[in-house]
């Protein structure tokens, strides 16, 4: 078993991935503990895979890579690292690296405190966001919070930013229940949570936005709304 494993859903990213491997191998070779870090690649119809393969983390032996063979889904991807993740503690990280993986030091202190998942936040007093989403993003973005805050829960100022700390066995006996396969999973992943009584901390973190966002302004959030409805009639 490693004490952390890092898990990082992929899509078409051949022309970041390899920018992001190659700081969270610097920043994992500083640490003194053993850790993994699991790629999946969402059935990309770039280089991704072959990019992946030529990280120092692949040749290291430090780094598996996951093919879901086609596209799933973000969630989908997520719980695919998640349930084949053997850390103590289990990070699940955006490809751009919109938080830092130095914030992960922070959410090992949260951890360290007696919760079983931190979570990072743009929206609490602490965070920091270096470059803000475009308006109709934010805009986007708070419209959904308003939907999760009246359908689900309404103890987390936001619930979307990529980069969660599980300790390692809630990290997978969430992800064994977790059915949304789109972007509306870390909503789900919350409620399970909340629902097995995880006792979950919401802190601010570094965040800088990525011109890449793979979010579709117009089809997403009308799914996301749908997935909304799905979480509630299963978790609700």
């Amino acid at each position: 078993m490693s004490h952390l494993s890092i898990v990082i859903p992929a899509y078409n990213e051949e022309g970041r991935i390899d920018v992001t491997l190659a700081k969270i191998y610097d920043f994992l070779k500083t640490k003194n503990y053993t850790y993994e870090v699991i790629v999946v690649d969402d059935g990309s119809s770039d280089r991704t895979a072959q990019v992946v393969s030529k990280s120092r983390l692949f040749m290291e032996n430090k780094l598996k890579l996951i093919k879901n063979g086609m596209n799933m889904g973000k969630g989908y991807s997520v719980k695919n690292g998640i349930l084949n993740s053997s850390g103590e503690y289990v990070l699940f990280s955006d490809a751009d690296l919109s938080t830092p993986i130095e914030e992960l030091d922070r959410l090992l202190e949260i951890i360290g405190k007696g919760y079983d998942i931190a979570i990072g936040s743009r929206s609490v007093a602490d965070s920091s966001v270096i470059q803000h989403q475009p308006w109709y993003r934010e805009l986007m973005g708070k419209a959904f919070n308003l939907f999760v805050k009246l359908l689900l829960i309404n103890e987390f100022k936001d619930t979307q930013c990529g980069f969660k700390l599980f300790k390692g066995e809630p990290a997978r006996q969430t992800a064994r229940h977790m059915r949304i396969n789109g972007f509306a999973f870390d909503v789900e992943m919350l409620c399970i949570a909340r629902a097995k009584g995880y006792k979950v901390k919401e802190t601010g973190i570094r965040w800088e936005n990525s011109p890449e966002s793979k979010v579709r302004i117009f089809r997403s959030p009308v799914s996301m709304f749908f997935d909304l409805i799905k979480i509630k009639l299963m978790h609700g």
